[in-house]
């Protein structure tokens, strides 16, 4: 089947179909990358207002931005399981590891992070489980708009 130029704004408002099955599964799918993405977004707030980021210039607010940001998303992913929301979803989470690794491997915005930084390896694992799991809802939903 060949995909045109035309139909590819229709792909990304696309929700879940298919089969009673293939709904379900898509929808859980969803909502666990929902649940994983809030989680992030939970322990960045955490971070920021418990562990002592909020006082770093710069680094703070970027942890306050992420975890609003992060629960925002999942909410947003939750209500509309839509294929924009999914991918928005698993591009921030994407893009919360390469932050942290940047930060702990080259310093960001003259700060520098460790792996061993409290919440490092469970928010690292949180995020790409976050991540592998959208990929495969989102690759549900774009299946499930070729069908149609």
């Amino acid at each position: 089947m060949q995909t045109s130029v035309a139909r590819m704004p229709g792909y990304v408002t696309v929700g879940p179909s298919g089969s009673v099955p293939v709904r379900v599964v898509t929808t859980l799918t969803l909502l666990a990358g929902a649940a994983l993405a809030a989680t992030s977004g939970a322990v960045h707030i955490h971070l920021w207002a418990d562990e002592g980021y909020k006082s770093i210039p710069t680094i703070g607010p970027l942890f306050l931005f992420q975890g609003i940001s992060g629960v925002v998303l999942a909410l947003v992913l939750a209500a509309s399981r839509r294929l924009l929301a999914a991918l928005a979803t698993a591009g921030f989470l994407v893009a919360t590891i390469g932050g942290f690794l940047l930060s702990v491997y080259v310093g960001l915005f003259g700060f520098s992070d460790t792996l061993a930084a409290p919440w490092a390896g469970f928010s690292l694992a949180v995020e790409i489980t976050g991540a592998v799991v959208l990929a495969g809802g989102s690759v549900l939903l774009f299946r499930g708009a070729l069908r149609h």
